[in-house]
């Protein structure tokens, strides 16, 4: 298994670095992945008979504990944030608000001041 899996990593690396300079190319062939995946996923789900309502209660659960459900339809920033390491708000301490909201107020402070400069540039464009 675990060789497996070595060999599809090996494929997925090289066919990403031929297609990401192909951004439509890339597009097309994960849409059509995507389609595929999800079509096998309905057609076994109607070999076995799952009713709409048992599909809706078991797909809800299987979204719920993994996650999935709120970032499905809040955005992706849990998946993203859980990829990056990044931490949620809860389980950040003090300290580290504390920085990242001083970082944030100098990236404000930094936009008004840029701001200020261009006022001053359109008023010299304007006046000439």
């Amino acid at each position: 298994m675990k060789n497996a899996v070595q060999f599809l990593n090996k494929i997925e690396n090289k066919i990403r670095s031929k297609l990401k300079g192909h951004p439509v190319a890339y597009a097309f062939i994960g849409g059509i992945g995507i389609v595929l995946f999800w079509r096998g996923v309905w057609h076994a789900a109607d070999a076995i008979n799952l009713g709409s309502i048992l599909s809706i209660i078991i797909g809800a659960v299987i979204l719920i504990i993994t996650g999935i459900f709120v970032s499905e339809f809040l955005g992706s920033k849990l998946i993203m944030s859980d990829i990056s390491g990044e931490k949620k708000l809860v389980e950040k301490e003090e300290s580290e608000i504390e920085i990242e909201k001083t970082k944030l107020k100098k990236l404000e402070n930094t936009l008004e001041r840029m701001e200020e400069k261009l006022e001053h540039i359109e008023e010299e464009i304007e006046n000439k």
